[in-house]
């Protein structure tokens, strides 16, 4: 190709978002951050808000930023988090921030929709995974507890559909950000609308379902005014960001399996069809959509949020410590046994994981942990036993061994937690790229502008733009 290609991909995150730059040059992608920001979500009352005024007024400084650069951007495209939404009145208008996942509103929600719907037949339909903050538990407390919401809604979108309908003035649901929803049919990847009517939840707000790779439409010409920038197209791509993150990584063959390792873990493989069965209910897996209409087959874990956790506790009582001594004093204690579920209720949200950490250690017979190196490698050991677990579990629902673990997400940067994955999975474990989002985010675009011809190529591009690790032996 004679001349390079540059789009935007604004990747956001449960504590920051970024915008990134990317050049495809015909062979390699390039990456360049041009703005971070801070995700700080908002309490009010007893009530945990994202601040997506605030988000919406970043995204529009990122592309004010770029504009200055006079550089010919082709394309936009938006990744967030999932399940999370906001909800339009009849004149378009947000009629409340969107509330966060880790609100506490949906504490014991599953019970109370399993009087009206088994949760077998959600679960046949859906093929998703049962976590309290899924969408469909997020808006039957709407439904039950602050109705007036849904009496005004006329339109839901996921937050990485509302960033595009306030860049665009479209309305679209994205396929693999609704799929996370569990109210997505895995088959028909349309709206499972019997389970929505069973539920009484009103079926009107939910839009088309858009596939990655589409164009949405084009900035508004307030936005082209108000950032200096041409009539950009907007495109769908991965909008959920594990989604980008499974499209961005170079998977070595279908032995491989993926884990994306950020504030949450989430490990899994790539399947052609939704597996639905009475081992991925048993296990509790999730069949999420993906790119090009793959399944990713994946179990969510509480990953690194527990060691951010601790970080936070540990700097608000005045000890300065950073990821990286939580790392180093974690593989050098000396009292290695220590472990935790991380999937516990316990660490969804506690006031101080440290004490957290040592409360789960007490009531499990273990003991008290003596020191911080104890707590940190409890929390590791913890989150590698999970993966050892889902590992297995894998293997036992599709009949195939896993050889290979593909990690990518900020988590590789700590060489101790993949060198422990290595050795207590048993598996190699290959690290790279650390930006998959990003990288999956900027190949779907491509994809939709005709420069690259589908996910395959885009991974062997990215797999030729980056630098990877090996681990296959055990920890001394």
């Amino acid at each position: 190709m004679k001349d390079e290609v540059y789009n935007l991909s604004f990747d956001f995150g449960a504590s920051n978002g970024r915008l990134m730059l990317s050049k495809f040059d015909g062979e390699k992608i390039t990456l360049e951050e041009v703005y971070r920001f801070q995700n700080e979500p908002v309490r009010m009352g007893r009530t945990l808000y994202w601040d997506f005024l605030r988000l919406f007024h970043e995204l529009k400084n990122g592309l004010k930023l770029i504009s200055k650069r006079k550089i010919k951007i082709s394309s936009i495209g938006i990744d967030t988090w999932g399940v999370d939404y906001g909800l339009l009145d009849k004149n378009d208008q947000l009629i409340s921030n969107p509330v966060h996942y880790r609100d506490q509103r949906t504490n014991g929600i599953i019970k109370d929709v399993e009087k009206i719907l088994p949760l077998e037949e959600i679960y046949n339909v859906t093929g998703i995974q049962f976590m309290e903050f899924n969408t469909i538990f997020q808006l039957y407390c709407d439904l039950t507890r602050r109705p007036e919401l849904l009496n005004n809604a006329r339109t839901l979108l996921f937050i990485p559909d509302l960033f595009n309908f306030y860049l665009t003035h479209e309305k679209y649901n994205e396929y693999t950000v609704a799929s996370t929803s569990q109210m997505l049919d895995a088959e028909k990847k349309d709206w499972a609308i019997d389970l929505i009517k069973k539920l009484n939840l009103p079926e009107g707000i939910f839009q088309k379902i858009l596939m990655p790779g589409n164009i949405i439409g084009y900035l508004t010409k307030e936005i082209r005014e108000e950032t200096g920038l041409s009539n950009v197209p907007v495109i769908s791509v991965g909008s959920h960001d594990t989604a980008s993150a499974v499209a961005g990584t170079p998977l070595e063959s279908s032995t491989s399996a993926y884990l994306s390792c950020g504030t949450w873990s989430l490990l899994g493989i790539e399947s052609d069809h939704p597996l639905i069965n009475e081992y991925t209910k048993k296990y509790n897996f999730t069949n999420e959509g993906g790119v090009e209409g793959y399944i990713r087959l994946l179990k969510n874990i509480n990953g690194l949020w527990i060691i951010q956790q601790l970080k936070q506790s540990w700097n608000s009582n005045g000890i300065k410590i950073g990821f990286s001594e939580i790392s180093q004093i974690a593989s050098k204690s000396k009292h290695k046994e220590f472990i935790i579920n991380p999937d516990d209720r316990l660490f969804m949200a506690p006031d101080n994981m440290v004490e957290a950490i040592k409360q789960y250690c007490i009531q499990t017979g273990q003991g008290l942990p003596q020191d911080m190196g104890d707590i940190a490698r409890a929390a590791y050991n913890g989150i590698v036993e999970q993966y050892k677990n889902c590992v297995n579990h894998l293997e036992e629902i599709t009949g195939k061994n896993i050889d290979t673990i593909q990690m990518v997400g900020g988590g590789i940067q700590d060489k101790f937690l993949c060198k422990l994955t290595a050795d207590i999975t048993g598996k190699t474990v290959v690290t790279g790229p650390i930006e998959a989002s990003v990288y999956g985010n900027s190949i779907v675009q491509l994809i939709g502008l005709g420069f690259i011809k589908d996910l395959k190529e885009g991974r062997k591009i990215i797999k030729n733009s980056i630098e990877q690790e090996r681990y296959s032996t055990p920890i001394e």
